[in-house]
């Protein structure tokens, strides 16, 4: 039988309305015309307001209760972001179910796991693709009943009895409703804040995807002090783009939304989303450290190709906005000289990156997943754009520490979050906090939970990490990641693939060398920017793994390398981890793989249990090393693929901190 989760306790929010459903209703009476959701299809933006949008989430949860979805039941949320998609994670909730979003790129095997753990009857998919695959996996589900689909084509000829239309179900749901007019509000009233509100899949990272159980509660009260700390209104916009899958995208696109009020732009597909971005020009917008290297990358592809007087012009006034920008931006005291240049930098080259960028209306910026490169961090900031770090995790509903106004660091996450968050560092120097958005449990794994959650609330990140004199909490690495080299001196991978990746031309990046006497690097390079300066150079390749073996590729990378050692000789506590060794991959890393986590972590337990030869070639003198490994395509038929690695030395730098001592 599926398990039913019991409530924690009484809602803290009893003057206000305490489930995701309530406050929909609520908005549709307060601001009834104002536009809740916007979605591009074929082209044009579609509208929906609040009203209109809590008329359609009454009707499909009518048509759900119409084919017996009832309290306590879950329903698998799969596809892009699309606004039926998220009105069916609020007509569950109004009925006492729980949504369970799920990664749209995930493979038919990855769903079929979390369909099972988390004991899904109903699925709500986006298109034919996402169709297939439940067809795949639903005898291998047993409790999986009906399949709802929200995208007709290419499905006309399906005749599986539990695939169904999502007009169908509307139209159900009229029916019912005109039938049962007091069904839906009935069902609405009898929720409470202490009801689970959703089921969100950890990434991964280090093994089998937990079901992270949050109430309404965890939600609402998250939701709100995170809007009144950074002032977010029903004034702002966002373009929702993340998987639905990540707990970052269901509390900006969706909890967020419902509690301040303010719209969420749905943009026609993952490839044109640049250009809805620009199209719409948001106010608030979150994005992963991966999303922002990407951006980087695109601009100084850009570059390249620009005139030479353009190129020059951007340089210098790039190095104005380093200087300058970043104090400009914090209010701090900056001199009339480099005041006027950085306004003439804003007219020439800052103002129209953004405004191609879609920025130009950006009041607020986040990042969070992972840490971010503090190169990458200031390099936007010192543009004007006010992106500030954010420090959470599943099991928080997001919000740990943040940084508040005139005190963004780009080497901290921030301070503890308010109302109600604590944070402190045990004498391990692990990272705890305790919050009001602190998860209820993990879905049907009681082991797990009581190893993550002490019984007075404290949760384990697994991170390490310290509070700075100023009180702002600075997280070094995943406390299993950190380690010493064979001197003594700490090593924290991390902190060093974060500095390889500003580079646009490399992509990913894993490091090794805990217990030895040097570190080396597996790295992959970003097919797009290599590509594109291979071509200016007549360079010839006929794919990924030709490019990556070129010698000039590899000359490439090494002055990278060898730019991110002279950065780590002058830190004291990192200066003996710079990059001795590397080899470039003869593949991209990929999450399909299992080399990383749907929110595109790095699997280290897992790369090191496929590459051992490769790990141990690098820490030898060998120049090279041949290698097989299974990759799956896209298709999902899984093959073989061969290389011989070339592995290239760089220069280790002698330490400033040697130097000043002799």
């Amino acid at each position: 039988m599926p398990e039913t989760v019991s409530e924690s306790g009484p809602s803290t929010n009893s003057n206000m309305p305490d489930t995701m459903p309530k406050i929909l209703l609520d908005n549709a009476r307060v601001m009834k015309d104002k536009i809740a959701m916007r979605e591009k299809d074929l082209g044009i933006w579609q509208s929906w307001s609040w009203s209109e949008m809590a008329a359609e989430v009454r009707m499909l949860a009518c048509g759900l209760a119409a084919k017996g979805f009832a309290r306590n039941d879950k329903i698998a949320i799969i596809g892009d972001n699309r606004a039926r998609l998220y009105w069916g994670m609020a007509a569950a909730q109004s009925l006492g179910g729980i949504p369970v979003p799920l990664y749209q790129d995930s493979v038919a095997d990855e769903m079929a796991i979390i369909i099972q753990d988390a004991d899904v009857r109903f699925a709500l998919v986006e298109d034919q693709e996402q169709v297939d695959k439940m067809v795949d996996i639903f005898d291998q589900c047993p409790l999986l009943e009906e399949v709802i689909y929200d995208d007709t084509k290419g499905l006309y000829n399906y005749e599986q009895s539990y695939l169904n239309d999502y007009e169908a179900i509307i139209e159900a749901g009229k029916q019912f409703d005109s039938q049962n007019p007091d069904y839906f509000m009935q069902e609405v009233d009898k929720g409470s804040g202490a009801d689970v509100g959703i089921f969100l899949f950890t990434s991964g990272t280090t093994g089998k995807p937990k079901g992270v159980v949050i109430t309404h509660d965890n939600i609402v009260i998250i939701s709100r002090s995170s809007l009144n700390f950074d002032k977010i209104t029903a004034d702002d916009e966002i373009v929702s783009y993340l998987p639905m899958g990540w707990v970052g995208d269901n509390l900006f696109s969706f909890a967020q939304s419902y509690v301040s009020g303010y719209c969420v732009n749905c943009p026609e597909s993952q490839e044109t989303v640049l250009t809805d971005l620009r199209e719409i020009g948001p106010t608030y917008y979150f994005a992963p450290p991966a999303i922002w290297e990407t951006l980087l990358t695109q601009i100084m592809i850009r570059m390249e190709d620009a005139p030479w007087l353009l190129q020059k012009l951007f340089h210098y006034f790039l190095g104005v906005a380093k200087r300058s920008g970043i104090k400009i931006l914090n209010k701090e005291s900056v001199s009339l000289k480099e005041r006027l240049l950085y306004a003439l930098g804003w007219i020439l080259i800052y103002g129209p990156l953004k405004n191609n960028l879609g920025f130009s209306r950006i009041r607020l910026a986040y990042t969070a997943g992972e840490a971010i490169g503090p190169d990458l961090f200031d390099f936007f900031r010192s543009l004007g754009i006010n992106i500030k770090q954010l420090y959470g995790q599943t099991e928080a509903y997001v919000f740990i520490c943040s940084q508040p106004d005139g005190q963004v660091y780009a080497d901290t996450v921030g301070v503890p979050a308010p109302e109600g968050v604590e944070v402190k560092v045990t004498d391990k120097g692990e990272v705890i906090y305790r919050s009001p958005g602190v998860f209820h449990s993990y879905y049907k794994n009681p082991e797990s939970t009581a190893d993550t959650k002490t019984e007075d609330g404290w949760v384990m990140t697994g991170d390490a990490g310290f509070f700075t004199p100023e009180g702002h909490l600075k997280i070094i690495d995943r406390v299993k990641d950190v380690g010493k080299m064979k001197n003594g001196a700490i090593y924290a991978p991390k902190y060093i693939e974060n500095k390889l990746k500003f580079f646009p031309y490399i992509k990913e990046v894993v490091c090794f060398g805990d217990g030895r006497d040097y570190a080396t690097a597996f790295i992959s390079i970003d097919m797009n920017a290599v590509g594109d300066w291979a071509e200016r150079r007549n360079i010839s390749y006929s794919g990924y793994p030709s490019l990556a073996a070129h010698q000039q590729v590899y000359e490439l990378i090494k002055e990278c390398v060898e730019k991110t050692n002279r950065d780590l000789s002058e830190d004291e506590q990192l200066c003996h981890s710079q990059i001795k060794r590397f080899l470039l991959l003869h593949k991209e890393l990929d999450a399909d793989d299992g080399e990383l986590t749907r929110t595109r972590k790095v699997r280290r337990k897992f790369i090191n249990e496929k590459y051992p030869v490769l790990i141990d070639a690098l820490f030898s003198d060998l120049e090279h090393c041949s290698f097989e490994a299974e990759v799956r395509f896209e298709d999902g038929r899984i093959g073989n693929i061969q290389a011989d690695l070339k592995i290239w030395e760089t220069e280790i730098i002698e330490p400033n901190v040697a130097k000043e001592a002799k």
